[in-house]
């Protein structure tokens, strides 16, 4: 038998080649194979496709299209199915509840597949934001040949000759309620944000984690840029049966390329491109699935020393269409390179490093939507990781620059993101510091994202004048002063449970610090008061994620 072949079928041969599994073997003669596929490399092609998310609706054909392509005399592609959530639903409901679990259960359901039907390699199709490190879990615990396939982004929205996206939708909430814009335009808005299939447009957290990944090597170049409806992520799908048989060829895993110098190129991309704060969540369980340990002090020291360069949306004016025009991904990522803020020698899914990987790209930087390294948005990162009397394990801001870096205010507390739903509806107020306890991992649970919340601030005009903490999470399509990832959170005692309306609170973001500004003697008598409602009523996943999930300082790993 080809010395090669042997080699492709490292895993699925423990199947198809043993004498005493017939019984395996008949199975699947009756899916269909032929005596000759038996002895082909089995690769499982994972799909977080569903018809219920825009993002997700069109991930089904795209890997039909890479099941066709990989098929050949060496492979043979099965496609299987994982669930996925869509957060633009789910935000601001109690749906919300499972969209990080989902990370979880994507993580745990790839692993298990591949594992019990002993597939030799494994290529991931996903699209909204759990979706990615979810895939990228699984392929570290896995360590088999292992490619991710983004599905692409959005095209813009339009209503009267304004551009439209996700984000939009939920702000125009914000501006009804202001009494700003009529019944007829708000619906004109919802209407025309979502024009079809892809993740959502801006810098929110699927195009980040696409970047993030991308640079991480473990998608091919111009996966994160190429749009949903667009040639290039058709020739993509493709392309990617010579690159599939190169890493089984080589038997090339993940835990080549995830190396740590790949997870600082990664944070090196998020910091440039400023992207969402729930990259810190996702970066770091997806290091730790291979061993490498990335912290929450690792997200500021890069934050200290990448300019914040590019003009995207939420804080800034253009979507992920706008870079895919501008030359995609690879662009930015060879004017970073050529800068000094990426390692150029890390291996990819391509087998080429990066270096090689971006050798025929041209820089042909729009300075309307990346700005040059020398005169940036900011000449630090947007994140920023605070400590504080409230945050002794960590929090995590989200700065560009636009809103101030010190904020200092009065609470207004509220229990749930529902209760200060209301409360930005009907009693805050310009100075405010709006505080939303209960949200964590285990205290959601699920640790919802504030995208509502947050849309309704800028919606309603405060977006300068409060900010907004809580021990919750939020959007990429989040944007204000606000601080999430508040560590411990309410739940296990945190000391965000002692904050009361009226108290005054400082927000700075200067010297990475956040305090409740009481006395100490006070603090500690307050402290000595928390009575901790930790009551676990939920059952099935929810359950289990609540006994099992780690903090948000650590991840939210469940390992």
């Amino acid at each position: 038998m080809d010395f090669f072949v042997m080699k492709l079928n490292k895993y699925s041969k423990n199947i198809t080649q043993d004498e005493s599994l017939p019984a395996a073997q008949a199975m699947l003669y009756g899916i269909g194979l032929k005596e000759g596929d038996l002895n082909k490399a089995q690769v499982g092609i994972a799909s977080t496709g569903f018809e219920g998310n825009p993002c997700n609706m069109h991930l089904n054909k795209l890997a039909k299209q890479i099941k066709d392509n990989v098929s050949s005399d060496k492979m043979i592609g099965l496609i299987f199915n994982t669930i996925g959530v869509s957060d633009g639903i789910t935000n601001g409901t109690s749906g919300m509840t499972y969209s990080l679990i989902s990370r979880e259960v994507i993580a745990d359901s790839i692993e298990t597949i591949v594992n019990a039907q002993f597939y030799d390699g494994l290529i991931s199709v996903v699209g909204c934001d759990k979706n990615m490190p979810g895939a990228i879990i699984a392929m570290g615990r896995l360590n088999r040949p292992s490619i991710l396939v983004y599905g692409g982004t959005i095209k813009s929205g339009k209503y009267k000759n304004q551009s439209l996206n996700i984000v939009s939708a939920f702000e125009a909430y914000g501006k009804k309620i202001k009494g700003e814009i009529s019944e007829k335009d708000y619906k004109g808005i919802i209407k025309n944000s979502i024009p079809g299939p892809g993740a959502c447009g801006g810098m929110y957290t699927a195009n980040t984690m696409s970047s993030a990944i991308e640079a991480l090597g473990m998608s091919l170049p111009y996966s994160s840029s190429n749009p949903a409806e667009s040639h290039e992520k058709n020739l993509e799908t493709k392309n990617i049966k010579k690159y599939m048989y190169k890493l089984l060829k080589e038997d090339i895993k993940p835990k080549d390329i995830m190396t740590r110098k790949a997870f600082e190129n990664s944070l090196s991309i998020i910091m440039a491109l400023g992207g969402s704060t729930n990259a810190v969540l996702h970066i770091i369980a997806m290091a730790n699935s291979v061993g490498v340990d990335v912290s929450l002090n690792d997200f500021q020291k890069f934050s200290d020393k990448t300019p914040f360069i590019s003009n995207l949306k939420p804080s800034g004016d253009f979507l992920m269409e706008d870079l895919h025009k501008m030359g995609g991904t690879p662009v930015l990522m060879k004017y970073m390179l050529e800068n000094g803020y990426l390692h150029g020698d890390c291996l990819t899914v391509t087998g080429k490093t990066i270096k090689e990987n971006l050798e025929g790209v041209n820089i042909s930087v729009d300075k309307k939507i990346i700005k040059p390294f020398n005169y940036p948005i900011k000449k630090t990162g947007h994140i920023q990781v605070l400590y504080g009397n409230i945050a002794p394990e960590g929090a995590v801001a989200k700065i560009t620059g636009k809103e101030g870096e010190v904020f200092e205010g009065v609470a207004k507390v509220y229990n749930n993101e529902f209760e200060a739903i209301k409360g930005i509806e009907n009693e805050v107020e310009k100075g405010d510091v709006i505080v939303i306890k209960n949200s964590g991992p285990k205290g959601g649970p699920g640790m919802p994202e504030m995208l509502k919340p947050t849309s309704a601030v800028i919606g309603s005009g405060l977006g300068k004048d409060v900010a907004l903490i809580t021990d919750g999470r939020f959007s990429g399509g989040s944007h204000g002063f606000v601080v999430g990832h508040i560590s411990p959170e309410a739940y296990d005692g945190g000391p965000i449970n002692i904050i009361k309306n009226g108290d005054k609170i400082i927000i700075d973001a200067l010297n990475n610090k956040i305090d409740l500004k009481i006395d100490k003697k006070e603090f500690d008598i307050r402290i000595k008061k928390i009575k901790l409602q930790q009551e676990n009523n939920y059952k099935g996943v929810v359950k289990k994620y609540i006994n099992s999930v780690s903090s948000a300082s650590k991840g939210c790993i469940t390992d």
